[in-house]
């Protein structure tokens, strides 16, 4: 493809909107696929390649969730490596809302799935499933919809999403984690190291890293312990601060190579491969009446919203920490309803949970869905409204009724600005006097001969 087209795909998958709306597309295809040829569907994702004796005999939906998926939490760890060291995260008293919103907003739907399943006797393994945000979906909504929102809002969910990004890994490594093979994971271990000092010793060439990546991917995929979790340490390594003199960081740098890839492939692909499942008006009624199911919907939108909301505000009434001035309770509220937004890592956490039992599996994949959709539609709502308010601000702001170039809020106190402004509307006045003179006298004209 010619450079500049190139270009200009690979700086639109670095939006947020077009990587949401590339996996909602994603999404959408493999469901009417399942749907209606849902043999064809079921037989290419069941298709397996790669070399069994490196352990690598995968079927094509293994490595969407442990190959592709690996790509995406490299940008999540550089994501998170960046917030920690210039973002957010880097001051504590900034970061402490985001992080309790982010911690309760896990810590609450797990309690509903719980607590939904022991009163109906349900399976407990797939509380994980509904404590995932799926950032790029989240970012992609509020892109969309949030047009006058204030600035503070993305970055808090940003932040946010990516607290929440890095304790779905630490569940991930550690409950989700099959029996270990020592050698292949120390074999990984060491090749992480190896990774790290070749950084350290400012080595380049991706013809190093790309090779040395994939060998630690697959020696972790043998491991036992989840592949994506070698994506993440990996991009969790990279220098994300600048050094004197330069434009971009290495992390910075990478990030931008990597993020069309992540975001206009790794993740839909994902989505294609895992998110077709049958749906019926039985499989609607058995998402919304089977405790497992009726959880992760529960979770997703009581949970999350309740959560993230009860912590922040909790944290703020109870602490020394500040919501950002520039934001409104009703504003984070709409956030952490759009935090339930689960989809990407909740769907590969879903199909860990319940591995074993490929229709159940399918049923949670269908709750995650129809509860990530409720949660996008409610979310939406709640923003929307805030939105008109805030543009409604700002078209007040912008006015300049005197037309001298200044916004007038910034002249009310200004006695030159209140005498332009009674000019102005004398002159309106006389002009409307003028006008009512010229219509009576046309209406006495037409009153007809004498």
């Amino acid at each position: 493809m010619p450079l500049p087209e190139r270009n200009f795909i690979a700086d639109a998958l670095r939006t947020e909107t077009v990587g949401g709306v590339l996996l909602l597309v994603a999404a959408i295809a493999a469901l009417i696929w399942a749907n209606t040829f849902g043999g064809s569907y079921e037989a290419l994702r069941g298709l397996h390649l790669g070399p069994s004796s490196l352990g690598l005999d995968l079927s094509l939906q293994h490595w969407a969730a442990n190959g592709l998926l690996a790509v995406f939490f490299f940008v999540a760890g550089i994501e998170l490596k960046r917030e920690l060291v210039a973002g957010e995260l880097r001051d504590p008293k900034a970061a402490a809302l985001p992080v309790i919103a982010a911690i309760c907003g896990m810590a609450t739907p797990a309690v509903v799935y719980f607590l939904v399943n022991a009163a109906g006797g349900g399976s407990f393994q797939g509380w994980a499933v509904p404590t995932a945000t799926d950032i790029a979906f989240a970012l992609a909504v509020l892109a969309v919809i949030g047009t006058s929102l204030p600035s503070a809002l993305r970055a808090f969910l940003l932040t946010l999403a990516v607290v929440d990004d890095l304790f779905a890994i630490l569940i991930i490594a550690i409950f989700f984690t099959s029996k270990l093979n020592f050698v292949a994971l120390g074999l990984s271990l060491a090749g992480l190291v190896l990774f790290y000092v070749l950084l350290r010793k400012g080595v380049r060439g991706w013809y190093v890293y790309v090779p040395l990546a994939a060998v630690i991917w697959a020696l972790m995929e043998n491991s036992g312990v989840h592949a994506t979790i070698a994506g993440v340490a990996m991009g969790l390594m990279l220098r994300c601060h600048r050094h004197e003199g330069e434009r971009q960081s290495p992390g910075e740098h990478i990030e931008h190579l990597v993020r069309p890839l992540s975001a206009g492939l790794a993740v839909p692909l994902f989505a294609l491969f895992s998110a077709g499942v049958s749906i019926s008006g039985g499989a609607v009624h058995d998402v919304f009446t089977r405790p497992e199911t009726l959880g992760v919907v529960l979770g997703l939108i009581v949970g999350k919203s309740l959560g993230i909301f009860g912590g922040t505000w909790c944290t703020a009434r109870f602490t020394r920490a500040e919501l950002n001035p520039d934001l409104k309770w009703p504003d984070v509220f709409g956030v952490a309803a759009l935090a339930g937004i689960g989809f990407t890592v909740s769907l590969l956490i879903g199909e860990l949970a319940f591995a074993g039992d490929p229709v159940l599996t399918d049923e949670i994949k269908a709750a995650v869905l129809i509860g990530s959709l409720l949660a996008a539609v409610f979310a939406g709502i709640l923003l929307k409204i805030r939105n008109n308010k805030y543009r409604q601000l700002c078209d007040e702001e912008e006015r300049d009724d005197d037309q001298d170039g200044i916004p007038d809020v910034y002249e009310k106190d200004q006695p030159a600005y209140h005498l332009r402004m009674a000019a102005i509307h004398e002159a309106k006045a006389a002009e409307h006097r003028r006008l009512a003179e010229m219509a009576a006298a046309a209406r006495s004209g037409d009153d007809g001969p004498a």
